[in-house]
């Protein structure tokens, strides 16, 4: 992890901590009900650690959160009002064959792989 690619998964953490915060749970509450340790969740929640979609949707259902929403609002995955200018990414985010966990990968091979100033 490094650079643009590192301050979204912070920005996704700080989110998944203010929903916990909101909420009125604990680190504790929250890794025991999307099973993960709680050492684990904290390192999700200050962009330590980049999670897998699985872990992911285990904390999102966790918090009673939509993950798409979530990957949206902390820069992970792009908005969908960009389609106007087209691209790459708006073709895989707006792909209706595609499953969200399929989107997903795509999108992250796609972004490993093409710098964001040519995106």
């Amino acid at each position: 992890m490094g650079g643009v690619e590192e301050s979204l998964w912070t920005a996704l953490g700080a989110l998944l901590r203010e929903r916990r915060a909101a909420l009125g749970l604990s680190l504790r509450d929250v890794a025991a009900r999307a099973a993960i340790s709680n050492a684990y969740l904290s390192q999700i929640e200050r962009g330590v650690h980049e999670p897998s979609l699985g872990v992911l949707r285990a904390v999102t259902d966790a918090l009673e959160l939509p993950l798409t929403g979530l990957l949206r609002r902390s820069g992970v995955l792009e908005e969908e009002d960009g389609a106007a200018t087209g691209g790459t990414e708006v073709a895989i985010a707006n792909d209706p064959a595609l499953s969200e966990a399929q989107r997903f990968a795509l999108l992250s091979v796609y972004r490993s792989f093409v710098p964001p100033h040519r995106r």
